[in-house]
């Protein structure tokens, strides 16, 4: 087994801090993905790409989930680094995702620095843009598996929902600051002096985003550090490289819970919604809201990217609200051997759900269908507000999608990294009637139990991993006061890397369909309309 040193930690004073502090990367990241996926699609537009080659770029999305992540997460679970094994390439990862968004900022300036205007340094432009955004696509995959696998190996067990839901809802701000200050005229509030465009600040905002909520996170959190390993976790067939062995040993031995867990994401059909629901929206209003006299007198790029981000603030909003309200509504599968002792003043309305709640898993499913019957009245959409609406409906479910497979996938990890080898796999909601229970991942069910245990218990991850402890653990593991054990995380890189590869093969399919049907349908004078509507981007 991995011989360990020292203890994990994060900083604040209270368990609220410490999760805030834990998970503040996820705002970046996703301020990140939000300014992508808001202004990245009219931005090619308005260098000359099709409809069609644009969704090809996107491609880079499931590339770099499908190789990046595993590779980087196996990677990370080897680390001997004396920081830790998921800081550094966290680190690395904003760095280089922040050089390479002032790239995608400042690629014409760039470019005309060094050659003058001419269609080879026009296709020169838009083939820099399309590398930007590949690279920004692999280092944030990176950054944000690195972050995702950190909140793992830190918490205890019986924390790993709260630690899910906690992401979930950062991720949800860091969206809701992405698209509410991209709905925002920068360049009327601000000026030109951080870019003449809006494009152009955004990108910078960025990099801001990216870099102060990473240090943020890792300077708050202290890792274990790795410090051998006598004795593999997985038993791959004769490796020919540790990390590739370690890899292929997970896929291997993934279980059935973890297989089906893996492969229900196989129906995600959020990537057409993530990479086009802005510009959807901004052509709506374009289409439908706008005389033929309006449309000659606006620029299309900011407006559709301003009128997109109005509509995913909403969107956001819910997604946000939705992060702290659904676990009030989740039942826990031991609802029936616990008494409920919720605050005073919700009490009432929640004991008269408490018979209805569904449970984590059937709540998430509920959020699959809700997504696919505002998707199926898209076409329907004739104005801005009908395509607002559709756009706002689907917060709940994505709330949902951001909350329960990792929460899920955290409980799979610890128990076959065999910290739980004697507990049954239950779960506990984050908030609500019985929030305050000690033991809510994967601990016994009983009627009584002792106060809330701390987020990361004094000497509990040692003693967990001490072999001389394993009789005293298994009897522990009968004892209602016995603080539940710290997770080890050591294969959480891996199955997190396992699991975006499962995510990312519907992306592969959605890019590709995509890619087909605007080719159908797009009209052929659409690359010529970009060209003679929209301005230069200075």
């Amino acid at each position: 087994m991995s011989k360990w040193r020292g203890h994990p930690s994060v900083k604040g004073s209270s368990e609220l801090v410490k999760m805030v502090l834990l998970c503040f990367s996820a705002i970046g990241i996703t301020f990140t993905w939000g300014f992508e996926m808001t202004y990245c699609t009219p931005y090619l537009l308005n260098l000359g790409l099709s409809k069609s080659t644009t969704s090809l770029v996107w491609i880079a999305g499931p590339i770099s989930g499908l190789i990046v992540q595993p590779i980087v997460g196996t990677i990370a679970d080897q680390s001997t680094s004396k920081w830790g094994r998921r800081r550094p390439l966290m680190v690395v990862g904003s760095v280089i995702t922040a050089l390479h968004l002032f790239l995608l900022g400042f690629t014409k300036e760039i470019v005309g620095f060094f050659l003058p205007e001419s269609e080879f340094s026009s296709r020169l432009t838009i083939w820099l843009a399309i590398y930007s955004i590949w690279v920004i696509d692999f280092a944030i995959n990176a950054s944000m598996s690195c972050s995702r696998s950190l909140v793992v190996d830190i918490l205890p067990i019986h924390k790993q929902q709260a630690g899910a839901a906690w992401y979930s809802r950062l991720a949800a701000f860091g969206h809701l600051l992405s698209y509410g200050i991209g709905s925002v005229d920068l360049v009327t509030t601000l000026g030109t002096t951080f870019g003449g465009s809006q494009f152009k600040q955004l990108a910078l905002i960025s990099i801001f985003a990216v870099l102060a909520t990473c240090a943020v996170t890792c300077w708050s959190v202290t890792e274990k550090r790795r410090c051998g390993d006598s004795d593999h976790l997985v038993h791959p067939p004769a490796p020919t490289s540790e990390s590739e062995g370690n890899l292929l040993g997970a896929l291997l031995v993934v279980d059935c819970e973890a297989f089906f867990l893996q492969a229900a994401r196989l129906f995600r059909c959020w990537f057409p919604f993530n990479f086009y629901g802005t510009t959807w929206v901004g052509e709506t209003y374009f289409r439908y809201d706008l005389t033929p006299e309006e449309r000659k007198t606006r620029d299309p790029l900011s407006e559709i990217g301003r009128i997109g981000s109005s509509a995913l603030v909403i969107y956001s909003l819910i997604t946000f609200a939705g992060s702290f309200l659904l676990p009030l509504f989740v039942g826990s599968p031991d609802d029936s051997d616990f008494t409920h002792r919720p605050p005073r003043a919700i009490a009432s309305f929640l004991n008269r759900i408490e018979a209805i709640k569904p449970d984590l898993l059937t709540a998430w499913i509920l959020g699959h269908l809700g997504f696919s019957l505002s998707m199926s009245l898209a076409p329907f959409a004739t104005s801005y507000k009908f395509a607002t609406v559709l756009v706002a409906s689907c917060g709940l479910p994505w709330a949902m999608t951001q909350w329960a497979p990792p929460t899920f996938l955290g409980i799979e990890v610890n128990r076959l990294s065999g910290e739980s080898d004697t507990l049954p796999t239950t779960y506990q909601p984050v908030s609500g009637p019985h929030a305050a229970s000690p033991h809510g991942a994967l601990s016994p069910v009983h009627s009584q139990r002792p106060a809330l245990s701390p987020l990361l218990p004094p000497g509990g991850d040692e003693a967990s991993r001490n072999p001389s402890h394993t009789s005293s653990r298994s009897s522990a593991s009968s004892s209602a006061s016995a603080p539940p054990s710290s997770a080890s995380g050591e294969l959480s890189g891996i199955y997190f890397g396992i699991l975006n590869i499962y995510t990312t093969i519907p992306q592969f399919l959605g890019a590709v369909m995509s890619g087909i049907v605007f080719s159908i349908l797009e009209p052929k004078r659409a690359q010529t309309r970009w060209k003679a509507t929209t301005r230069s981007l200075r």
